[in-house]
C-alpha cells in the first residue's frame, strides 16, 4: 500500500495564491528622508539668565528722627510773677474752664447784666453790627426781654388809678403772648432765625416803649403822651426792622413786619389810654 500526501484543500490553496499575488502586486514606498538636525538649547549651570542691566544700587535708609520734646514750663503761681497782676495760665495755654456753679452770686449777676447791656446796644442803638444782622444777638438771652416786659407791665399798673393788678396781668399776657405769636409767624414764613433768638430780639425792641411809658407816667399830659409814644414807637420799629426783614425772603417782608408794628402800636395806645 503506497502512501501519497494528501493534497491541500482547493479553497486553502486559492487563499494562499491570493496572498502571494497581493504581496507581489503592492507598490514599494520610497524611504523617508532623514529629519534635519535640531538646534541644541544651551544649558547654563547657573539658575539665572545673565542681564546687561547694571545692578540696582542699595542705599541704607536713614534712621527715624526722634520725636520732638515739649519744653517743660515752670508752674506759674496764681498771681503770676512778683508785681504781675495777670491770672494764672495752665501749661497747655488755655487755662481751666470757668465753673459757674461755684462762682459767687454777684459775679453771675454782673455777667448777666453785662450781656443785657451788650445786646441792648446791638439791637436798639446805632452800631456797625446792625448792617449784618447775623453778627448781632449771637449771644442772645431771655433775661433782658423778661425784664423789659415785666418793667412795662409794672409802669402801666402804676399809671392806672384802679385795678392795678389786672392791668399788669393784661399787659404781661399781651406782651408775652404777642412775642411768641410774632416769632411763630416769622418761623412759619420760612425765616432763618432761632425761635428764642427772635423772642429775645422782640423783647429788647420794647426798651424804647419802656422809656416812653416811664416818661408818660411822670408827666400826665395827653399831648406829651402822644408825642413821646410816637417817637418811641418809631424807635422800636426802627430797631426791629433790619433783623426781622433779614430773617425772611424779600417777598415776605410785609407779612413778617406788619404784625410786629401792629403789636407795638397796640402797646403805644395802651400807654396813652391808661390814666
Amino acid at each position: 500500500m503506497s502512501l501519497h500526501p494528501n493534497p491541500l484543500h482547493s479553497s486553502a490553496q486559492s487563499d494562499i495564491d491570493e496572498i502571494e499575488n497581493l504581496m507581489y502586486a503592492a507598490p514599494v514606498l520610497p524611504a523617508r528622508p532623514p529629519s534635519p538636525p535640531r538646534a541644541s538649547i544651551p544649558v547654563s549651570s547657573t539658575p539665572f539668565v545673565p542681564s546687561n542691566l547694571p545692578p540696582p544700587s542699595y542705599t541704607k535708609p536713614a534712621p527715624p528722627a526722634p520725636p520732638p520734646v515739649a519744653p517743660v514750663l515752670p508752674p506759674i503761681s496764681s498771681g503770676g510773677a512778683s508785681g504781675d497782676p495777670r491770672p494764672a495760665i495752665s501749661v497747655d495755654g488755655f487755662g481751666s474752664p470757668p465753673n459757674t456753679l461755684t462762682e459767687p452770686v454777684w459775679d453771675t449777676v454782673k455777667r448777666d447784666l453785662s450781656r443785657i447791656v451788650s445786646n441792648l446796644k446791638l439791637v436798639v442803638f446805632p452800631n456797625p453790627s446792625r448792617e449784618d444782622p447775623g453778627k448781632a444777638l449771637r449771644d442772645w438771652d431771655l433775661w433782658g426781654p423778661f425784664f423789659f416786659i415785666v418793667f412795662l407791665g409794672l409802669i402801666l399798673s402804676w399809671s392806672a388809678s384802679v385795678k392795678k393788678s389786672e392791668v399788669f396781668a393784661v399787659a404781661f399776657a399781651v406782651l408775652a403772648a404777642g412775642a411768641v405769636i410774632l416769632t411763630l409767624n416769622v418761623v412759619l414764613l420760612g425765616g432763618h432765625i432761632i425761635f428764642f433768638q427772635s423772642l429775645s430780639l422782640l423783647g429788647y425792641c420794647l426798651f424804647p416803649l419802656d422809656v416812653g411809658a416811664l416818661i408818660c407816667m411822670l408827666k400826665d399830659n395827653v399831648i406829651l403822651k402822644i408825642i413821646v409814644v410816637s417817637i418811641t414807637l418809631a424807635w422800636s420799629s426802627w430797631a426791629a426792622y433790619p433783623f426781622m426783614s433779614a430773617a425772611v425772603g424779600p417777598n415776605r417782608k410785609a407779612l413778617a413786619l406788619y404784625p410786629v408794628f401792629l403789636m407795638y402800636i397796640s402797646v403805644g395806645f395802651l400807654i396813652i389810654a391808661i390814666d
